[in-house]
């Protein structure tokens, strides 16, 4: 079986985020470390260097959910920063294929892998050419350039015109499938659940497109032991900029993400916040004192490096 491919990420931080990751790599630090390095440690599968000009590279095969863990630290401690992180090797971005854009696609998104609290929301879409317009003059684009008010006030627009079907997959279900499934192979699963179902129900597609998140030979190793598995999909990376369906499924799965954590908040009678920052460590360490551990069962991915640190502020 081949193995998950490495990958090199860099990620540019302010003095402040600097500060953060030298107190928390404090332990884990190499001895030896790299010309004009802060420091060079070890993180489970990824190598952290953080140089003294705030390039911190993360190296390994869970690089990327280490970036995404600095980087939403590096958006919460400086909001009005442009985040600057690049994948070494990705190509620069390409224009939209107009044979994909324009054609009818069955694609599929995700939304909460790289958030602590809350659910994984998996969502497939079907969107025809006569879509098109309609789509576009709601400006749809990269979810994740969008706010979630204005998320909010879209999403009911689109899902009445829309086709699609959505999976969640809760902190329960989550911490219970983690001690025999990585976050990737999870995705798959549930990414290939979703498509399956909307292909049954609209056969007459012409592409089938999922916003790569794995190698495909990587991806379909995930899915070995899954009694129906969904061929022909074409990968691509960034893909909710390059295909409408995609694009739909990823506003779509952030709406229900949305809406699941503000049940929450309602629920605890506390402000849930998303991503895995130093904001989200206190609001555990906050709930955890009021409810008990247990409630990181229920609500949060337990594996995050977050509830480590959790445990510990709410000891003090």
């Amino acid at each position: 079986m081949k193995k998950e491919k490495t990958k090199t990420i860099t990620l540019k931080v302010s003095k402040n985020t600097m500060d953060k990751m030298n107190e928390y790599f404090n332990d884990k630090k190499r001895i030896k470390t790299p010309p004009y390095a802060v420091f060079q440690a070890d993180e489970a599968d990824t190598v952290v260097t953080l140089y003294e000009s705030g390039k911190a590279v993360f190296q390994g095969i869970s690089a990327d959910i280490d970036a995404n863990l600095w980087s939403q630290m590096e958006k919460n401690l400086n909001p009005t920063k442009k985040i600057d992180m690049k994948i070494a090797g990705e190509k620069k971005e390409t224009k939209k294929n107009n044979k994909i854009y324009f054609a009818n696609t069955i694609g599929s998104d995700e939304v909460g892998t790289g958030d602590y609290f809350g659910p994984i929301v998996v969502t497939a879409s079907y969107v025809t050419k006569e879509n098109i317009p309609f789509l576009e003059n709601l400006k749809i684009k990269d979810s994740k350039k969008l706010t979630d008010e204005q998320i909010l006030k879209i999403t009911p627009e689109i899902i009445k015109k829309i086709p699609y079907y959505t999976m969640t997959l809760s902190n329960t279900e989550y911490n219970q499938k983690h001690q025999k499934y990585n976050m990737n192979a999870m995705k798959a699963i549930l990414h290939n659940k979703a498509l399956l179902e909307m292909t049954k129900k609209y056969p007459n597609y012409d592409f089938i497109v999922v916003d790569q998140f794995a190698e495909k030979y990587v991806y379909y190793n995930y899915l070995k032991n899954s009694p129906n598995v969904q061929k022909n999909i074409t990968f691509i990376t960034k893909a909710e900029d390059k295909c409408l369906s995609v694009a739909v499924s990823a506003i779509i799965s952030r709406y229900i993400f949305i809406k699941e954590i503000d049940k929450l908040s309602k629920k605890y009678n506390q402000t849930i916040p998303k991503g895995a920052g130093h904001i989200v460590d206190e609001i555990g360490a906050k709930l955890i004192n009021e409810y008990g551990e247990n409630i990181l069962d229920e609500i949060a991915k337990k594996n995050f490096k977050n509830t480590e640190k959790i445990k510990e502020l709410a000891k003090n």
